[in-house]
């Protein structure tokens, strides 16, 4: 049964969420459309163009993601504690440089002289448009409408563009992340678009790959929350170290290109070992579109986050306890 977004995005649970957004019917959001003749291709930059410019207004980071023919994949943080240390006009700014806002917001940012009614209620759009740039839901929302009226623009037509609403998953716990993370820069991979991760277009994985070849600088991209030895903070980053992560997806890549599921498990990264998760059951998880749902973690994380969304069951609890071996 569908669940109110309230329910299923919850901070408090886990800042951490993979997103889904698929197009309607035979919509082609990007690639060839064999059917037509018809080549969207430069509609992938289109995805990446507007990610770069969401994540410099919301307090929502990217930490992967990967754009696809027909639906894109993306791994988001919730940056609560940064969105906490915006004061009035900082909100006021990040806001109106998507919408421009009532007439009273437009009155308060030319320096218009206000009655203090008046700047009660502009604190009252203030206190909505906070709770807004923290929310996943409004970050997909200035998403998926800006490509669908620029679809259907260049397209000549009208109507939906998207299957529905988008799909989220949440990520209880570090090793449930790093599954997913992993799985999303693999996406071209398994769909046989590239042979390796260098050669994923259009993926997070890609583009740290290239910041690390660049001799003149070795910063992750912007748009993408950074691994832990980009920072000295390790709350404001990633909890692994880059290079582990790129052996991993490397590694992941080649198996799952050779269709062997876990015959080489023992060369596996170290990483999988420290995060407690079997390798076999990695490369099962790696090669198949969905072995989770609504939320993906080790059991204990799982059956709680069951009992705060209300539910006595969670779809996956079987899987989880193969891959995540720790309780």
């Amino acid at each position: 049964m569908t669940q109110a977004r309230s329910n299923l995005i919850d901070s408090g649970s886990t800042p951490y969420y993979h997103c889904v957004s698929r197009c309607v019917r035979r919509a082609y959001l990007c690639g060839e459309d064999h059917l037509t003749g018809n080549n969207f291709e430069h509609r992938r930059q289109w995805v990446v163009d507007r990610l770069r410019t969401l994540a410099s207004i919301f307090a929502i980071e990217v930490c992967a993601y990967a754009v696809m023919s027909n639906h894109y994949h993306l791994v988001l943080h919730i940056n609560t504690s940064e969105a906490d240390k915006w004061n009035r006009d900082e909100i006021l700014r990040r806001w109106t440089a998507l919408f421009t806002g009532p007439l009273l917001i437009q009155r308060y940012l030319s320096n218009a002289t206000l009655s203090c009614s008046e700047l009660n209620r502009v604190d009252e759009y203030v206190a909505e448009y906070h709770s807004r740039l923290k929310s996943i839901s409004w970050f997909m929302r200035c998403l998926n409408e800006h490509l669908a009226r620029e679809a259907n623009r260049e397209d000549g037509c009208k109507g939906r563009f998207w299957e529905g609403r988008f799909k989220s998953q949440a990520l209880l716990d570090e090793a449930a992340l790093l599954t997913c993370m992993a799985y999303v820069d693999l996406n071209p991979i398994r769909a046989k678009l590239a042979s390796t991760p260098e050669q994923s277009d259009y993926t997070s994985i890609q583009k740290r790959i290239e910041k690390t070849t660049e001799a003149t600088d070795s910063r992750q991209p912007f748009m993408l929350k950074p691994f832990q030895h980009q920072e000295q903070d390790p709350n404001k980053t990633l909890p692994y170290i880059l290079h582990d992560y790129l052996e991993l997806v490397d590694w992941s890549g080649r198996a799952v290109r050779m269709n062997k599921k876990g015959s080489i498990a023992e060369s596996s990264p170290p990483i999988l070992a420290r995060l407690e998760i079997d390798g076999d059951e990695w490369l099962k998880t790696m090669s198949r579109k969905n072995r989770f749902y609504r939320a993906a973690g080790r059991l204990k994380a799982m059956k709680a986050y069951a009992i705060s969304t209300g539910q006595h069951w969670l779809q996956g609890l079987y899987y989880c306890g193969r891959l995540f071996q720790s309780g």
